[in-house]
Parts: C-alpha cells; structure tokens; sequence
C-alpha cells in the first residue's frame, strides 16, 4: 500500500494526524501534504471503498481559519461598470473594477469566469469542499466598487445567479431562487455589498433588502473634511453620518472601510479619527476594515507622489499608529482587516508588510494591551470553557444599542453574541452569530469543540426579546435575516413580514 492508503488507515485507527505520516513515510523521503489525503480520502469514500469518517475530515481540514467562525465566505466580484467616485488613490485598470487589480486573486477568478456570478460562486464552493470545509452555512461576499450605481436588473440577475449556484438548480427568478436557498444545502445566511455613503437612501435601503442584503461595507476613508477633499472623494461627515444612521435603523449591520495615510492626513489626524469611529455615537460601526493607502501606477495619485507631494508613512509609523487605534476599539467591534491584499509587486510606495497584523499585536503586547475586537476574541478550534452571558448598552445614530454575548470570566474569548437596536416601537436584531467550527444545520450535531448548537443563539434570542417587549415595550421584534437563515427563525415563532423575519408581541 503508498503512503497515503497507510496514512489513512493510521488516522481511522485514531493515530493524531502528524503521527500517522511519520509512522506511514518511515522509510521513505516522502511526507505527504493534507491536500492530497483528504483528496484520496474523498475518492475512495465515493467510490465505497472507505467508510466516511468525520473526524478523519476534521484532522486534513486545510487553513482551518476559514470555517472557524461558525460560516465560510464566499467572494464573487461584479463586472466593471463606471465609478461615480473620483478618488485620487483608487487604481483604473481596463476590464477590471475601478478600485480594484487585475491581479488579486478575486478579480483572477473573476477575470477566469468573465465575472460571471454562477462561475465564481461554484468556483468557490468547489475549493471549500477539496480543502475539507463545511460549506452549509455561507456568507455571501460581493466585491466591485459601488454596488447602488450598478444597474438594478443586474444587481438582481447577479445575486439570484449566485444563489443558483448555491442550490443546484435554475430558478425562474430572484424571489424563487431566495425561497429555494431557504431549505437548501448550501444557505447564504448573510450578503454584503460594498458602497458609498454618498450612494445610501431610503429607495436604495428597500432595494437591498429586495435583495436580501445583510451587512453593507461603506467606504468612509475618513472622518477629517480636509483629508476627503483632498482625496477627490465627493462626499462629506454628513453623509457618513446619515448612511449610518439610516442603514441601522433598517437593521443593517454596517462596517466601515477607513483609509489611514490618504493625501492630506497625518499620523495625528488619522488616529483622530479612528477613535471618533469607534466612540462617537454617531458612528460605531459594527466591523472596520482598515486599507492603508498605497501607491499604484494606475491611479491619479502616482502622479503626485513621483513629484514629490505625496509621501508613505514608513513600516515603522504605520504599526506605531495601528498599535494606538486598536486601544480604542470597543468589544463590540469586529477589526477585520488591517492591511488590503494588494500584491507587493503592484505597490510602488506604501505598507508591503504581509503579516502586518501579527506585528501590531506583537509590540501592543509588548506594551501591556490586547485587542478586544470581535475577530480577536472569538473562539476559534476550541470551545471548551465556561460561557457566561453579558449585557452592554450604548447608544449609537440616535437610537439604544446592547450588545448580549457568552463569554469567558475574563472576556478574553467570546462564543456568540447579539446586536439589539431599539427603533421606537419595534426593536431590530441586527446580528446573531455563534462561532467555533462549523457544524452540519441538522439537529444533533452538537460538538463540546464548537460553539455551534449548543443553545447560545436561542438564550440571547430570548434575551433580546425579552428586553423589547418587557424593558421597552415594543411591539415586534424584527430580524434582518439572510434567506438562508428563515427556517431557524420560523422554528423559533417568527414568520417573513417585508423582507424581515417579525416576531410580535
């Protein structure tokens, strides 16, 4: 028998996975990789030669991280179409989304499939499952430059292919394919679109929801006028602050996209900003993604810096900056992003450092802090330990905040949480998230190694139904729920009212 066939039949006997590649290669060079075990495993699983063994696919899972939050992510990219936007620092190449490079990886593939959505979606669907991921519980990514200037027909031809995709089946429309996703194998329990905040009203708002949009990632750069002026970005605070306010009060959970080192800023106004982010009540976003500015030779911005009127923070000052806003980011926030993945070779002034995350919380370390972000804390392979339930209230864009979660004594890891937002006399359940690795949606599928279906949703669903209709006396509670997330909510006594599932009192 090779070495792989002696590599499983090692882990079926419940050897740990490094040791059963040592004993199976002993006496061979060869050390075979987890890619080609599991690719075995599943050929000789559909081909009845070997039983089906989930703990087998639990040990060759590859890059682990990416189901550990409870949904994997699937990123799919919109095809050019023209920007309204003007900025100075966003790249302008043909056939590719202004803002975005022709070689990043999703704009590869979606270069590889003619930006067709049913291409890219299975393209993604088909990696997950080779490198052993769960895919049953998705969170729908789409990425292009400002999703409301597309047109509407395309944005609902779009997604609707998407979700064929997921279900394995043609629908005659955007509703039907959303009904089917309800009860399929593969759910979209969230969508994001990215946008700008100038782009944000109430027609736009009840057009995402048709769509069932979810989260909406907002280009805000900045909170210094001078620094959005500078940048050519036509818009203003106001229209951060109204986008905000608007998409919270429809139930959206929002995250900001900030852009440190943008023409016209400084180290002190760019701090300056992140903090009032994150405390002013005005603001608060839900996630951050922060994008350093780079240098591209196809943007405007290029120009100014080869003269001389632009310059990089150096490694150095851009870590040292990092390291001060992460103090100041509250635990309800998920930091999900310090540095975009532009290739190093397309940069040719600006941050190159790959792992700049790992070295900001290094040196906060070093001074004595941790980050409290969401994405810090949450648990990840492990969700041994003691869960207990916590309450923060905030206000934020005009209306009171709580924030319910399960976590640990110390608050240093979080298994689930809650965003309630009290809107007069209904109360919105922005965000229900349970993390840990993910597991089938059947019942029973219980692991002590996840935090999954261990009842933490339903006591914090219950919490927050609780404080609505007993605190302040509302009378529904809505929930801005990805289709593919309907059955949980019908199975807990809501019913599908105007694109939310309601619940009254």
């Amino acid at each position: 028998m090779d070495i792989i066939g002696r590599v499983l039949d090692e882990l079926e006997s419940g050897q740990a996975l490094r040791q059963s590649k040592k004993r199976a290669s002993a006496g061979d060079r060869r050390f075979p990789g987890n890619a080609e075990i599991l690719k075995r495993y599943h050929n000789e699983v559909r081909e009845g030669l070997r039983e089906k063994n989930p703990e087998i696919e639990r040990l060759l899972v590859l890059n682990k991280v990416r189901s550990e939050s409870g949904v994997v992510t699937i990123t799919v990219m919109t095809k050019p179409f023209p920007c309204p936007g003007r900025c100075i620092y966003c790249p302008t190449e043909e056939n590719v989304p202004k803002s975005y490079l022709s070689n990043e990886p999703p704009v590869l593939r979606a270069i590889h499939t003619q930006y067709d959505a049913y291409g890219q979606f299975l393209y993604r669907l088909k990696a997950l499952k080779n490198t052993g991921h769960r895919s049953e519980k998705i969170e729908l990514i789409i990425k292009g430059g400002t999703w409301t200037a597309y047109p509407k027909a395309y944005q609902e031809a779009f997604i609707q292919r998407c979700l064929d995709a997921a279900n394995e089946t043609a629908s005659t429309s955007l509703e039907d394919a959303q009904a089917i996703n309800e009860t399929a194998q593969h759910r979209v329990v969230g969508l994001t679109i990215e946008t700008r905040p100038d782009s944000v009203s109430p027609e736009e708002i009840q057009q995402l929801r048709l769509l069932g949009v979810t989260r909406v990632e907002l280009g805000v750069q900045s909170l210094d006028e001078a620094v959005l002026k500078a940048s050519i970005r036509d818009h203003g605070i106001k229209d951060i602050r109204t986008a905000t306010r608007l998409l919270k009060d429809a139930g959206f959970k929002v995250a900001y996209h900030m852009m440190p080192n943008s023409p016209g800023s400084t180290l002190e106004t760019d701090l300056e900003s992140l903090r009032t982010t994150f405390e002013d009540p005005d603001f608060k976003p839900d996630g951050m993604k922060i994008y350093p500015c780079v240098v591209v030779k196809s943007a405007a911005l290029y120009g100014l810096w080869k003269k001389g009127e632009y310059r990089s923070y150096t490694d150095d000052e851009l870590v040292a900056l990092l390291v001060e806003a992460k103090k100041h980011v509250p635990r309800y926030t998920r930091l999900e992003r310090v540095i975009r993945d532009v290739p190093a070779t397309s940069i040719e002034s600006g941050c190159t450092i790959s792992n700049l995350r790992e070295r900001v919380l290094t040196k906060l370390k070093e001074q004595g802090f941790s980050c409290h972000c969401l994405r810090c804390r949450q648990i990840r392979d492990s969700a041994t330990g003691d869960f207990q339930f916590h309450s923060e209230e905030f206000e934020a864009s005009g209306a009171q905040e709580f924030f319910l979660s399960f976590e640990d004594a110390g608050r240093e890891r979080l298994a689930a949480f809650l965003r309630l937002r009290i809107s007069g006399d209904h109360a919105d359940v922005r965000e229900l998230h349970t993390y840990g690795r993910q597991l089938p949606i059947e019942p029973g599928s219980a692991d002590d190694t996840s935090g999954q279906h261990r009842g933490f949703g339903k006591q914090l669903l219950n919490a927050a139904e609780e404080l609505a209709f007993e605190r302040f006396n509302c009378t529904k509670v809505r929930v801005i729920s990805g289709v593919g997330a309907r059955a949980y909510y019908r199975k807990l006594g809501y019913r599908l009212e105007d694109t939310y599932m309601v619940k009254d009192q």
